[in-house]
């Protein structure tokens, strides 16, 4: 069993947001993109995803080596991680066992925990 955890202010996200036009396209597939800006709030959508890519990294013992766009959260309300390239074939070399993900959020604050078994 393999454990991640990652915490960020969602004002950090918004105003990076706001200052660097490439951070979505860089950290982010067309899908995550399309469905955190139908959201109400997106700066609060994007942190919980950017939380959960940071949680599957730490699980999967990639840390800041993978490539964001390399994990994809998709779903909902039950988020899944749907991992290409390098990223997954690290989880591949790992047994390749069930990734669970969670993912929350309070007004200031993302959070999410990932758990690789298998």
């Amino acid at each position: 069993v393999k454990v991640g955890v990652d915490l960020i202010e969602i004002e950090r996200v918004r105003r990076t947001l706001e200052r660097y036009p490439t951070f979505r396209e860089r950290c982010f597939t067309e899908a995550e993109i399309a469905y955190c800006d139908r959201r109400p709030n997106p700066a609060e959508s994007y942190a919980g995803r950017f939380a959960g890519k940071e949680a599957v990294g730490k699980a999967l013992g990639v840390g800041v080596r993978f490539t964001w766009k390399e994990i994809e959260i998709v779903g909902r309300p039950k988020p899944r991680v749907h991992l290409t390239g390098r990223t997954r074939a690290v989880w591949q070399r790992l047994g390749g066992g069930e990734i669970d993900l969670s993912m929350t959020h309070s007004r200031g604050l993302a959070a999410a925990v990932c758990v690789v078994t298998g």
